[in-house]
């Protein structure tokens, strides 16, 4: 059965297939580690953490039933547990007390549980169906949406993966890409994996827009719009990789509001333009910003706002902004921009504290024949044309560059002269290859199928069904972490503290205090290591007590409590 296993009776009934899921069932118990993140069961339920799993998941008949595995999941993913193998070396029997458990399963039997899971798309169709309740809770985050590319890097050597330029690293590596959907102040709402990147433009138009378009709530109806001829539906702000003055238009046409950076901007502007403004972050701090305004016509006849900014210490630098939101104040487009840098900060978060970029299983799929990838063929030309250019540059930069100096004696004007020919000579030279290179680049297709490849460069995908349903989850117990720290910052004086305060409390021991005859489960957090940590958490206590929350699968509800009091 295992060791920390005492169900025996239980554990038969499971074995013979009369047990369909044991029921959680607490026992006291004294100084539990990781005890503190029953602390964020509130949240974790609130967030979505088993919102209709019963609807879209099925387990076959054993020992553990749904809502314990995905508590499991949830308390692992807060506790920074990073992956499934990492149980191994945790005590099984002191994580079950957490679950109302005599223990948890063992790795092997969670990886397949996991993976059951995620057979037939079901974790994709979990996750958009909670995305769609996130959006619904919150119509207001949901109106100014954050869209850009996380680039997860492979290392392995299962299959030869497309390179991508990793901007984090400064190398193209072998990597896939996901395609983010965030609020304003970095929560994610859901992403979009894609291992042969098409480019974001693409993926906008043809997955994510069209998803908004159904999931957005409260967007105005025809009627609304032709009333209102300057409103939109919603907003979208991504970074110069999206600058398409065409694209603009589009979603003009489809009255979505579009703030991205310009990648052309001209001169600058007079400094007499601009004006003082108070910005307001996300985060509610207030920030000096020097601001100025024009209706800019793009090279489509398109007609937008462009905003510029001063840089904070260099004047000279003037960062270009375009908007097509035509209805909101000059300070309100700047801000939200400015808060673009959240969800760079949620990637970052998500990377060192959630393990994003890790592998859940290393199962590969077939790519559809018919996508489109870069010619080889193209790639090694086009990379040669680039190499040559270069060489061509730097010798002209070279010829330009020598000239007479001191006294004109016949010795100085016969080493200038073979100087000045020998570069022009190579300079011809590079001139008729770059030419050359240049034609065959041009007779090779861009693109091509996959099931044009050579054989040697065909390659496979990484399978997505397990990632995805553990990425929802990680979303969910960063949403919950996120809900949390708002609630403690109530009571802190260094509300930059917040998340590391949480990290400490998921990691800190607690006493189980089950009581059958008035159906409540006490969670007594042992102290933390100050006073000012500990009046965070009291207050968090009386939060969390307010709620009323009862433990999955029981009928205990939870209450919590600091230390002796």
């Amino acid at each position: 059965m295992g060791v920390g296993a005492v169900n025996v009776f239980e554990r038969l009934s499971a074995s013979i297939g009369d047990l369909r899921a044991v029921n959680p069932q607490f026992q006291p118990a004294l100084d539990v580690p990781y005890g503190g993140v029953l602390f964020a069961l509130p949240a974790l339920l609130v967030t979505g953490l088993l919102s209709k799993v019963d609807e879209h998941f099925r387990l076959p008949k054993g020992y553990y039933g749904l809502e314990s595995i995905f508590l499991l999941l949830g308390f692992m993913a807060l506790a920074r547990i990073k992956t499934i193998e990492d149980l191994r070396y945790c005590a099984p029997g002191e994580w079950g007390k957490l679950l109302g458990l005599d223990r948890i399963p063992e790795v092997r039997t969670l990886r397949e549980k996991v993976k059951h899971l995620a057979q037939k798309g079901q974790g994709e169709k979990w996750s958009a169906e909670v995305c769609a309740q996130w959006m619904q809770s919150d119509t207001q985050a949901a109106n100014v949406l954050y869209i850009d590319g996380h680039v997860r890097v492979y290392h392995g050597s299962l299959t030869p993966l497309p390179r991508h330029y990793v901007a984090r690293e400064k190398l193209c590596l072998r990597a896939t890409v996901d395609y983010w959907v965030n609020a304003r102040g970095g929560q994610p709402f859901f992403y979009i994996n894609k291992d042969v990147d098409p480019g974001l433009l693409s993926v906008l138009e043809e997955e994510i827009i069209p998803r908004l378009q159904k999931e957005v709530p409260g967007q105005p109806d025809s009627t609304q719009l032709k009333d209102k001829p300057f409103s939109h539906r919603f907003t979208l702000i991504y970074d110069r990789e999206g600058y398409s003055p065409d694209f603009m238009k589009r979603m003009k046409a489809e009255r979505i509001a579009c703030i991205t950076y310009h990648k052309h901007a001209k001169e600058s502007w007079p400094l007499e333009e601009f004006t003082s403004c108070k910005l307001t972050t996300i985060g509610g701090n207030v920030v000096n910003a020097q601001l100025a305004e024009r209706g800019t016509r793009l090279s489509n006849n398109l007609w937008v706002r462009e905003i510029r900014k001063l840089g904070s210490g260099n004047k000279d630098h003037q960062t270009s902004i375009l908007s097509t939101d035509y209805a909101s104040d000059l300070k309100v487009v700047a801000s939200e921009i400015a808060d673009r840098w959240s969800q760079e900060n949620f990637f970052k978060y998500m990377r060192q504290h959630y393990n994003l970029d890790r592998l859940v299983d290393y199962s590969l799929e077939d790519v559809s024949e018919t996508t489109k990838v870069v010619n080889p063929d193209y790639r090694r030309l086009d990379g040669e044309v680039r190499c040559l250019n270069a060489q061509h540059s730097r010798r002209l930069a070279e010829f330009g560059s020598i000239h007479l100096e001191g006294p004109i004696k016949p010795e100085v004007v016969e080493a200038y002269q073979s100087k000045k020919a020998k570069l022009q000579e190579e300079v011809t030279r590079l001139e008729k290859e770059l030419n050359t290179t240049k034609a065959k680049r041009k007779g090779v297709d861009r693109h091509i199928l996959v099931s044009q490849l050579p054989e040697q460069e065909r390659f496979s995908r990484l399978a997505t069904g397990s990632k995805h349903l553990l990425d929802t989850i990680k979303m969910i117990a960063y949403r919950a972490e996120t809900a949390m720290v708002n609630v403690m910052r109530e009571a802190m004086a260094r509300e930059d503290d917040g998340r590391a305060l949480l990290r400490a409390l998921y990691q800190t021991e607690v006493d189980l205090m089950p009581d059958e005859e008035n159906k409540t489960l006490t969670v007594k957090l042992h102290h933390l290591t100050n006073h000012c940590s500990d009046k965070t958490i009291q207050h968090l206590c009386d939060e969390l007590n307010e709620t009323d929350t009862v433990f999955p699968g029981t009928n205990l509800r939870l209450i919590y409590k600091l230390g002796t009091s």
